[in-house]
């Protein structure tokens, strides 16, 4: 998952021509973190997912796009180890997301 979502981030990243540099500074994160996450070495979190997306323009869900496409690729060519723990990873951002939106539809409501 984090390697989906980071290469995901790469791929928005580099179409912006930004350089990870420039996120990093952006997000207040140094360089070396922002690497490991486009690298998926990084669990990333919601607040960075958050302020990655707004740097790049992008809705969250635009980057988190990939983990619903990427399930039914990775099955039909076979792949099963680790698949419940991919569940319950997708399970945890699935409901950090729902937290995060229900937080924003709260605070955009005063």
């Amino acid at each position: 998952m984090n390697e989906m979502l980071g290469s995901r981030i790469k791929a928005l990243r580099s179409a912006k021509n930004f350089t990870q540099e420039q996120i990093a500074d952006k997000i207040g994160i140094s360089r070396q973190k922002y690497a490991r996450i486009e690298n998926g070495v990084n669990s990333i979190t919601l607040d960075i997912l958050s302020k990655v997306a707004e740097v790049l323009d992008v809705t969250v869900g635009d980057i988190t796009r990939v983990l619903d496409e990427a399930p039914a690729v990775a099955y039909r060519i076979g792949e099963e180890s680790g698949s419940s723990k991919k569940i319950f990873d997708m399970l945890d951002l699935f409901y950090a997301n729902k937290h995060m939106c229900e937080k924003l539809r709260h605070r955009d409501m005063f």
